[in-house]
């Protein structure tokens, strides 16, 4: 993703875009071919990344020392070519075209690292289907679910996210054509004409200029935003379960990886890491990327700059979090043992709302609750398991034994969450079966 968005990938988009136009141009009689030509052949020469980026701090833009040194490039080729560089054209055209350009690459690499993700969890889902594990709820034990049910909850915000920003990719990445004001003055009435060409030689759509209409493109920062937070979610979940006092899973061990320079007992989870860090920091650059809409009149003064600044980090933070939680989802390792120990040490009061529903048709709700409430304070202060309890309680004795063991079965309750997971997974693979990725 550095290299997506480094100055040489910018400037090399740039100069793709300046031979597109002149090309472009000379197809609809615009320029001469012999002109195109040249300009074409120039932009593929050797440039001095370096001296355009510190030429573009004081010309405000990075684009104009790349029309002054292309100019000059094709002038000492031909010089009657060279009047026809960058022709009906502005700074805000060629910027914006190269940064749809870097951004469907950068698009491609979500896109690689999110399915590698998406596959990773419904694997781990499938196999932890029916695998016992306390949900929790306000960071509390709640009731006993599955594993696999936990990990839906994972997968399915990627799932959509990933129709999302497939939505907005196609919305956002068209070319930029608008000439000084957006009205394509200096190309007459084949402005249009030449715009689509240059958006099918760039391979990105065509749209009207968009100079100071950023809500398309300013939409896929947001969802890709959002998909940080969708990350930040797995990373802070397998953080929890990977406390030593949880223990429930562990991110795969290697050399070098998760250490500590002072404990050498640490195994820290970078990944999770990776994905809050990424949580933390992407609505931050959504914000400034709202916040740069405002642009004035025909062109934008610092809100284009402020978004051109954010754009780049918004995706260092959605990669960055991506790959590391692809690798470590892959090899989890998950402690089943640990999962239902961690369920014994309730000892039942996680069932304690199946055991209120064994009696509230005769009590009601109310009364069924207060009971078990207070046959749980009696277990969590040692005088043993709920399910020993109740079957004592003077309240449960028209209930069936075997009623009251299935309304504490573990395993039963972790199937039947397992069947909601399989269910879900079905649904989201029925649902983007026939998507256009």
């Amino acid at each position: 993703m550095l290299d997506v968005f480094s100055d040489r990938a910018l400037v090399a988009a740039m100069l793709a875009f300046e031979a597109a136009l002149a090309e472009g141009e000379a197809a609809e009689g615009i320029v001469p071919a012999s002109a195109a030509a040249a300009i074409a052949a120039a932009t593929r020469g050797e440039v001095d990344v370096d001296a355009l980026v510190a030429a573009a701090r004081s010309a405000g833009s990075l684009a104009i020392p790349l029309v002054k040194t292309l100019t000059a490039t094709v002038a000492a080729r031909d010089p009657a070519a060279a009047a026809y560089v960058h022709w009906g054209s502005t700074s805000q055209d060629v910027i914006d075209t190269a940064m749809v350009v870097v951004t469907g690459r950068a698009l491609d690499l979500i896109g690689r690292d999110l399915d590698r993700l998406v596959a990773a969890l419904d694997r781990l889902a499938r196999t932890h289907a029916a695998t016992p594990i306390l949900a929790r709820t306000l960071l509390q034990p709640a009731q006993v679910v599955s594993f696999g049910f936990k990990v839906v909850a994972w997968v399915a915000p990627l799932v959509r996210a990933r129709e999302r920003i497939a939505r907005a990719r196609a919305a956002a990445l068209k070319v930029q054509l608008g000439g000084a004001v957006g009205t394509l003055g200096a190309l007459g009435a084949k402005g249009d004409a030449v715009a689509r060409r240059v958006a099918e030689r760039l391979g990105i759509g065509a749209a009207d200029p968009w100079h100071v209409q950023r809500d398309d493109w300013v939409a896929l920062g947001c969802e890709v935003a959002i998909l940080c937070g969708s990350l930040a979610k797995i990373g802070g979940d397998v953080a929890l379960l990977a406390q030593g006092e949880v223990g429930e899973v562990a991110e795969p061990a290697g050399e070098g990886r998760g250490g500590s320079s002072a404990m050498p007992q640490k195994r820290n989870p970078v990944a999770a890491l990776a994905a809050i860090a990424a949580g933390v920091g992407a609505p931050q650059h959504a914000a400034t990327l709202l916040a740069s809409m405002r642009q004035a009149h025909e062109r934008g003064l610092g809100d284009w700059q402020a978004e051109l600044a954010a754009w780049p980090a918004l995706f260092f933070s959605a990669h960055g979090a991506l790959a590391a939680l692809a690798d470590a989802i892959s090899g989890l390792e998950v402690d089943a043992g640990r999962m239902r120990a961690n369920i014994a040490r309730q000892h039942g009061t996680v069932f304690a709302e199946a055991a209120a529903a064994l009696i509230a048709p005769t009590l009601g709700k109310q009364k069924a609750a207060a009971i078990v409430g207070a046959l749980a304070a009696r277990s969590a202060a040692g005088e043993g398991d709920l399910d020993a309890l109740v079957r004592t309680d003077a309240a449960f004795a028209a209930v069936d034994a075997a009623a009251i063991a299935a309304a504490f079965d573990v395993d039963a309750a972790a199937r039947r969450a397992g069947d909601v997971a399989i269910a879900r997974l079905h649904r989201l693979a029925t649902s983007t079966s026939g998507d256009s990725r």
